[in-house]
């Protein structure tokens, strides 16, 4: 169940094995052997190492049905990405914005932690 989750979302997000292996710290062949269930309990540890490289909660790992639940999308966040590419925004320049949001994202964070 993990590893397929694994592999579906990594699939989806257009990341090779190696992409997510490396940037989570762990061997391509141990991931490889939890999205092939030969691994079936991968520790948390890992498996929130690979939810962060995928930018997904944990628990979307370890939901059983990930492929029973289509993805629900905030209709006013579908309606701002419409005007903008009705206005002529590509997705490329979103990557301006990029810095930007994560700044934004990290002081949401420490505003809550603090």
């Amino acid at each position: 169940m993990i590893g397929k989750n694994i592999y579906e979302i990594r699939k989806r997000k257009g990341l090779t094995l190696t992409e997510v292996a490396d940037r989570a710290g762990i061997a391509k062949s141990y991931l490889s052997n939890i999205e092939r269930s030969i691994n079936k309990n991968p520790s948390i540890n890992v498996i929130e190492k690979i939810a962060k490289v995928l930018d997904i909660d944990v628990r979307l790992l370890l939901n059983s049905s990930i492929e029973e639940k289509p993805l629900q999308l905030d209709e006013e966040w579908v309606d701002f990405a419409r005007e903008l590419k009705e206005s002529g925004v590509e997705k490329e320049q979103f990557e301006e914005y990029k810095t930007l949001l994560e700044f934004i994202k990290w002081k949401k964070e420490h505003e809550e932690n603090h």
